[in-house]
């Protein structure tokens, strides 16, 4: 994907904020972990396929890098893309934007497995998903 999906806007409370007056890094990882349910879901790996299916999806590795710091009041928006999609593997990375300056704040690349709930092993996504995934890498 060259384009990138909007997948969180949101703003920095005073209480995500740590010692030294900016938004503490365990924010960013929640923030973009709730950009990561939105990408997922543009591809149908939504709760309720989750749910139904009994899958789960399991971060294999994270690599942040911060490049501005964010204070109380900053508005922020998260754009997304998928970098990558294999039989069980996808990776996709994350841009946290400052809304008023448009500085790029943090960066985020993640791996991550397609699990069986059940077996509590890897397995493959459905042909659905990776149609889905070939749409909109194609529309956007």
């Amino acid at each position: 994907m060259e384009k990138k999906l909007i997948t969180y806007r949101g703003a920095v409370y005073p209480w995500q904020c740590d010692h030294m007056g900016h938004m503490n890094v365990m924010w960013y990882v929640g923030k973009f972990d709730e950009a990561s349910w939105h990408l997922l879901a543009a591809i149908g790996i939504t709760p309720s396929y989750l749910r139904k299916q009994q899958r789960g999806m399991a971060a294999l590795q994270q690599e942040i890098t911060y490049k501005k710091e964010l204070q109380a009041g900053s508005i922020i928006t998260i754009q997304s893309s998928i970098l990558e999609m294999k039989n069980k593997i996808i990776r996709f990375s994350h841009e946290m934007f400052n809304e008023e300056s448009g500085e790029l704040a943090a960066a985020l690349t993640e791996t991550a497995i397609h699990l069986d709930t059940q077996s509590r092993k890897s397995c493959p996504f459905p042909e659905e998903i990776k149609r889905r995934f070939e749409k909109l890498r194609i529309t956007i």
